[in-house]
């Protein structure tokens, strides 16, 4: 794996998304899913919802490093609560 740079925020990152998945499948066992119609314009699952959100939070990142200067932290708590109210109410 010495063709990547893993820097330690790369990799707390994976380790994060890997964590969340294992998350969600334990949850799915437990308290299986249903598709729910919140303020998206389509009926979505837990998964869906939960992809949704990781996308978007790239583009919310691509948004904010086309259009500032500043530092990630600010927009990483942008998408962290807007992944929050996805996965609550979308």
């Amino acid at each position: 794996m010495s063709w990547m740079a893993w820097t330690l925020p790369t990799a707390i990152f994976f380790t994060a998304i890997g964590l969340a998945l294992v998350g969600l499948t334990v949850l799915e066992v437990y308290r299986p899913t249903e598709r729910v119609r919140g303020f998206l314009p389509m009926a979505t699952t837990r998964g869906d919802r939960f992809f949704i959100s990781l996308l978007s939070a790239a583009f919310i990142h691509l948004l904010w490093l086309g259009l500032m200067d500043k530092g990630l932290l600010v927009v990483s708590g942008v998408s962290a609560v807007w992944a929050a109210l996805l996965m609550r109410w979308g």
